[in-house]
């Protein structure tokens, strides 16, 4: 009891320590990205804090499994440190027997790494996706900013306006630049307002004046106006198309198992076993070395994950090809690891070594040489 215990305090004051350091980084990154992607027009300034949060949610497995690694690898080095290890071992612990406080201590965490990564990620993509293209899609008028050139949502027209009155129903200094059907031309007024007729938003302009000229023809056409009508709310709508294949939800995935569903259905379900087998692992490597210091450690655990997130990429991309199958991949990569995982661990366990493998094969033929006569 005093065994499971202890472990649990320390691996729990581990990982809350170790999630909160890499959710400030996580969320300082993405922040600063999402803040980029606003400035550029990608995304409206007011959804910005939204979008990370989904970001936030959408990298959550990848977030708690790292976090889960960096805690059992850090305790289990600081036992190893403080001799702590050693007196488990002196009363009877192998190093298999740490295996069930691990799990014990784990299982929440994989079960909201398994959730997240097989619904929570496709959910919080589709949300960012959906914002994005309302964005996109918003009407004319609504991208105008006062004293800013703004390009309508086709890339036809460029609105600027001096500045906005009421309720941005009206405003004063209007100018629009079109370029349509071979035709090109300028137009400004000294007012606008917006109307809607017969279900179309219409801007009209009040004494001005539009030049008109055919593209790579030097004739030009100037006309005054007191009132002219332009329509802008015919703004496209994106149509269906192919859905990005990390919004598409996971029980979609299923009943359309092509090879490229298939290969974003890996990539959940491996997230899921990976951080099974990163426990293991854990376990496995984990060791301390008094001239090498703590922060090696650290080193080689961030590295085995990136090894082992970027071959997961790499698999996903075979699926996709045709190279390997989906249960072949999950069967070769993650069987694999947890194979050679559990197979490190037991010679670790069992304090096997080459030499005694050496030595055990030598020493039938050593006695045999000194019976005989």
């Amino acid at each position: 009891m005093l065994f499971q215990s202890s472990m649990r305090k320390e691996l729990a004051r581990s990982f809350g320590a170790t999630l909160v350091v890499l959710i400030t980084i996580i969320m300082t990154i993405v922040l600063i990205r999402t803040l980029g992607q606003a400035a550029r027009g990608s995304i409206s300034p007011q959804d910005v804090l939204l979008i990370m949060a989904y970001s936030a949610l959408g990298r959550l497995p990848i977030i708690l499994t790292l976090s889960l690694f960096i805690a059992m690898v850090s305790t289990l080095s600081r036992m190893y440190k403080d001799s702590e290890m050693v007196v488990w071992f002196a009363s009877g612990r192998g190093l298999i027997a740490f295996l069930g406080p691990l799990f014990r201590f784990a299982w929440p965490v994989l079960l909201v790494i398994a959730l997240a990564a097989l619904f929570v990620w496709p959910w919080s993509n589709e949300q960012t996706v959906e914002m994005r293209q309302r964005y996109e899609q918003r009407g004319d008028l609504e991208r105008i900013a006062p004293g800013e050139f703004q390009e309508s949502s086709n890339g036809t027209r460029v609105f600027f306006i001096d500045r906005e009155s009421e309720g941005r129903t009206g405003s004063n200094n209007v100018f629009i630049a079109s370029t349509d059907k071979g035709k090109s031309a300028i137009t400004t007024a000294s007012s606008g307002r917006v109307e809607v007729m017969d279900g179309v938003q219409m801007l009209i302009l009040e004494n001005g004046q539009r030049l008109e000229n055919a593209i790579g023809k030097s004739a030009l056409k100037i006309s005054d106006f007191g009132e002219y009508g332009v329509r802008t709310g015919d703004n496209s709508v994106l149509g269906p198309g192919e859905r990005d294949i990390n919004t598409i939800s996971t029980r979609n995935l299923i009943k359309s198992p092509t090879r490229r569903n298939l290969s974003e259905l890996a990539w959940r379900i491996g997230s899921a076993l990976a951080a099974i087998n990163f426990v293991v692992i854990a376990l496995a490597l984990a060791s301390v070395n008094p001239r090498a210091g703590r922060s090696s450690n650290l080193i080689f655990v961030i590295f085995t994950f990136v090894v082992y997130t970027n071959v997961m990429s790499i698999g996903q991309g075979w699926v996709t090809l045709g190279v390997v199958s989906f249960s072949g991949l999950l069967l070769l990569l993650h069987g694999g690891v947890l194979a050679v995982s559990i197979a490190l661990l037991a010679k670790r366990h069992q304090n096997w070594s080459l030499r005694d493998l050496f030595r055990s094969r030598r020493t039938p033929l050593a006695i045999e040489g000194e019976i005989r006569p």
